[in-house]
């Protein structure tokens, strides 16, 4: 039995993490309301006109608008090929699975450095660099392995009695895959899908060595804008960045549920 010291003790250690980890959030977000011309926390009164700056800007716009393009493209990428190698490594004796699963796991492994030159070296002979699809798929390629953890952690615990199921009842492989085995995994999609999301609209290393002065995404805008001067609207840049991964473990919460995603972790 845990006793009332010990229960107080663990939950002021919980509160007290939550607290850290929450802090510079909340000096972003305070910095980005206020009403003075610097950076400042608390904030000089209350004012708005900072989210109204960023959102006239014609270059944050564009930046915006191409983040979110790297991001669906990356989506459309790497939610196929999470979503088999997910299941292929899991769910099916592969010859040489070890060597495939090290080989899949390799971007992540090697630093960022040193997989943005590479691509910036591909993508040039190929003649892409520059424009921004290609950075979707980089982030597809670098951050492969999220997805496929997400995957492969819900197709452990599908039950192959159902795949069997399914067989026996007549069903050919493809039905089967479509109507049992992938809506089994369809919460490590989903999850690993907005994960893929949330890290392709914030990648920057990468974006910033495949990217030109046309095609900045914006994590590369902002750090365009801080080597000029910091102002208080690049903390209101940084506070739409929370609220997409706000509205991402929300949108995980509605169609996964946070039980659900926990647990399989």
């Amino acid at each position: 039995m845990i006793s009332a010291t010990q229960r107080r003790v663990f939950w002021g250690l919980v509160w007290f993490s939550i607290l850290v980890l929450s802090l510079p959030t909340i000096i972003v977000l305070g910095a980005s309301v206020t009403s003075g011309n610097m950076i400042a926390f608390p904030p000089e009164g209350f004012s708005l006109k900072w989210y109204e700056k960023i959102a006239l800007a014609r270059d944050i716009r564009g930046a915006f608008g191409r983040s979110l393009i790297v991001a669906f493209v990356c989506l459309v990428i790497s939610v196929p090929v999470g979503t088999f190698a997910g299941i292929a490594l899991t769910r099916y004796r592969l010859r040489f699975t070890s060597l495939i699963q090290i080989y899949l796991l390799l971007p992540f492994t090697i630093p960022l450095i040193g997989s943005g030159i590479g691509m910036m070296l591909v993508f040039g002979n190929w003649g892409i660099l520059g424009h921004v699809w290609p950075v979707g798929l980089a982030c597809a390629v670098i951050n492969l392995p999220f997805i496929i953890w997400s995957v492969s952690s819900s197709a452990a615990v599908l039950d192959s009695d159902l795949e069997l199921a399914a067989a026996n009842c007549g069903a050919g492989r493809i039905e089967t895959f479509l109507h049992v085995t992938l809506p089994g995994v369809m919460p490590g999609v989903i999850t690993g899908g907005l994960l893929m999301f949330v890290l392709a609209m914030t990648e920057f290393l990468v974006s910033l060595l495949l990217t030109d002065a046309r095609t900045v995404t914006l994590p590369v805008q902002i750090y365009n804008n801080i080597r000029s001067i910091i102002t208080p609207d690049l903390a209101a840049i940084s506070s739409v960045f929370v609220v997409v991964a706000l509205i991402a473990v929300w949108l995980l919460d509605k169609l996964v549920g946070l039980e659900i995603f926990l647990k399989s972790k």
